[in-house]
């Protein structure tokens, strides 16, 4: 990671919801999913925090670099319909080695609808994609 990313560093990303991103898309497979309403989900305001925290630290990556989610402990407390923008707020807690942990902070507009905590990893991709792909052909998708 470059030099630069500093505790209490804060950033806002903004992303509007659609029906895409609603529980019912979420697993569209099941039916309990497709039975429910049509509201932002949380694994789908979960994937935005960790987009916020992405996008607040890309500029710090070095070459070859990215980040990998390790760690959510998040709240979901009011719904949100489709057409609303999300701002996510970010703010760099713990800088610890390879970690970085986040405050994170998402309102509709209208509600806070979820906050907590979110860590990421800075990790080479040369390196981690052979070992995440090594575990293709072993069996272990049969075994679940």
């Amino acid at each position: 990671m470059k030099p630069g990313l500093a505790i209490g560093d804060r950033a806002e990303f903004r992303h509007r919801i659609g029906a895409g991103h609603t529980v019912p898309a979420l697993y569209p497979e099941s039916a309990f999913f497709r039975a429910m309403p049509g509201v932002f989900a949380t694994g789908y305001m979960v994937g935005l925090m960790e987009w916020a925290c992405i996008e607040q630290l890309a500029p710090h990556y070095e070459e070859g670099e990215g980040s990998l989610g390790t760690y959510v402990d998040v709240s979901h407390v009011a719904p949100t319909p489709p057409g609303l923008t999300v701002k996510v707020e970010t703010e760099v807690t713990a800088v610890e080695g390879r970690f970085v942990w986040f405050r994170v902070r998402a309102h509709d507009g209208v509600d806070m609808i979820g906050e907590g905590r979110h860590q990421r990893a800075l990790v080479r991709w040369d390196k981690f994609v052979p070992k995440a792909m090594a575990k293709a052909g072993t069996g272990a998708e049969e075994t679940v």
